[in-house]
């Protein structure tokens, strides 16, 4: 075997074990950035029935002192002379969605017309507050039972997107309940979730919300949460459709 022919069969064993080398590495980068995503977990901080005054206001504070941010699903008619705490909401870093105008169930489930219309209503007292046009939505009550199909179909085409929950404060029932009360049900759970859409509220009389906000907010850092808002990059989170 010559010279030049060993040289070529070295050159082209050293080529065979550098790119399985790098189909291997490759393989481990991929699978890696598997594990990351199935590994990683997010919380979205979610409030309803806002703006009000103080409670809003306090709340905000909380999520300023802690660096976290959330989703604010604001009741249209509140908007009128709140405007500067929508604003402060925007300016913060948090994100604005819908829940619809009025929040009168007998007015708004009377028919999927009155319910877009009350949405749009909504979407146009915060776009006049604010600037920002929004088209993310929450039902009142949630959407179970009350979306199918062909309702669904109709939001899309109004550009809505629409978000649920899986964990919840009984704060919009009872809103006095303890404050020890509020945290159990923040952060107690049977299964751990990678993805935690937490229900709250924020309208005048939720002050022990407010109270049992930073003990929440400290046991998901603890527990390695990355606290991120609701935007229309975010996937919908919707309950099973009614039948």
């Amino acid at each position: 075997m010559n010279t030049k022919f060993k040289k070529s069969i070295y050159l082209l064993l050293f080529l065979i074990l550098l790119l399985s080398g790098m189909i291997a590495f490759n393989y481990k980068v991929k699978a890696d950035k598997k594990a990351d995503i199935s590994d990683k977990k997010e919380i979205y901080l979610t409030f309803d029935d806002g703006p009000s005054d103080k409670t809003t206001e306090n709340i905000l504070d909380v999520l300023k002192e802690n660096d976290v941010k959330a989703t604010f699903f604001i009741v249209g008619k509140y908007v009128e002379g709140r405007e500067d705490v929508l604003k402060r909401i925007v300016k913060e870093g948090h994100s604005l969605g819908l829940h619809t105008y009025s929040h009168n169930y007998k007015t708004i489930y009377e028919d999927n017309k009155i319910f877009i219309d009350e949405m749009l209503k909504c979407q146009n007292e915060i776009h006049r507050a604010t600037g920002v046009k929004t088209n993310i939505i929450r039902f009142p009550g949630g959407s179970v039972k009350r979306l199918n199909k062909e309702f669904k179909k109709e939001l899309e085409e109004k550009g809505f997107k629409i978000y649920d929950w899986n964990m919840a404060l009984t704060d919009g029932i009872n809103p006095k309940a303890p404050v020890s009360k509020f945290y159990k049900e923040g952060t107690k759970r049977k299964k751990t979730l990678s993805k935690i859409i937490l229900l709250m509220h924020c309208d005048y009389l939720n002050k022990n919300t407010c109270r049992a906000l930073p003990d929440i907010i400290n046991f998901y850092k603890n527990q390695g949460y990355e606290f991120k808002i609701i935007d229309k990059n975010t996937p919908e989170f919707i309950f099973p459709y009614k039948k």
